[in-house]
């Protein structure tokens, strides 16, 4: 990894957590249950993944709402008080790049988190979001995302999305071939990224794209567990992974 990484940073004091999406390939499931909220090991994904941030002493969460909304202000309302939680409600689906848009008045202009609410990840020889943040370099970076080698991924067939070069500088995967490293739905962004983006729904890959084409999108390897849930039957591999390997998971 390239040594231009900063390690002498403050700490990335803001996550957003992505919970609008509709989950098509999750049907029936999500028919009336969010993606969020779909149970692994008896807790939903949500769950998981504020566990992950308490143990970073993270505050300060935006969780963006539209398909079954309710189910998920109502879970975040029951939840112990370590957080400090806004919610980004979304009258239209505004897909990933608008619906962190839309929040940004929440989150200020600092670097930040931005979490899929699909899926759960434990810690390797680190901690992974603070590795993570240990990389952050902000005078050359807009946009660094954590990468899963493909090979060491539960829940998820695909064909993988980055090649990871040498100095943590990221190239997209050709149709015609397979990249070792997926992107794991874990990130950090710096507010810069929406300069000029456009309004309304888009995907956060148009912005990826640009900050390719500008040298400021990088990735780092995660060394953890990551697992993946966009079908019925990921729920059932995670599910079997977990208990198998996760023996000491709480189930509430």
């Amino acid at each position: 990894m390239s040594k231009s990484y900063s390690k002498n940073i403050p700490s990335i004091q803001t996550a957003m957590i992505l919970a609008a999406g509709y989950a098509t390939r999750l049907r029936p499931i999500s028919n009336h249950t969010p993606k969020a909220m779909v149970q692994i090991m008896g807790k939903p994904i949500l769950g998981h993944i504020l566990e992950r941030l308490k143990e970073i002493s993270l505050k300060q969460i935006i969780v963006n709402t539209h398909h079954l909304g309710t189910v998920v202000k109502t879970y975040l309302e029951q939840q112990p008080k370590h957080f400090n939680i806004q919610i980004s409600e979304e009258k239209t689906i505004l897909e990933t790049g608008g619906g962190v848009k839309q929040a940004l008045p929440m989150i200020g202009t600092q670097p930040f988190y931005v979490i899929n609410g699909k899926i759960i990840w434990f810690n390797g020889g680190q901690n992974s979001l603070l590795n993570l943040a240990s990389h952050w370099n902000n005078k050359t970076m807009d946009v660094l995302l954590l990468l899963q080698p493909v090979t060491k991924t539960v829940g998820y067939q695909g064909s993988g999305d980055f090649h990871l070069n040498a100095d943590g500088s990221l190239k997209r995967r050709q149709d015609d071939e397979i990249a070792p490293f997926v992107f794991s739905g874990i990130q950090i962004i710096h507010p810069r990224l929406f300069q000029d983006s456009p309004d309304g729904s888009f995907s956060l890959n148009v912005l990826y794209d640009r900050a390719i084409a500008q040298g400021r999108l990088f990735g780092v390897r995660h060394d953890g567990t990551w697992l993946h849930i966009s079908s019925p039957q990921d729920i059932l591999a995670v599910e079997a992974y977990l208990s198998q390997h996760h023996t000491n998971l709480t189930r509430n």
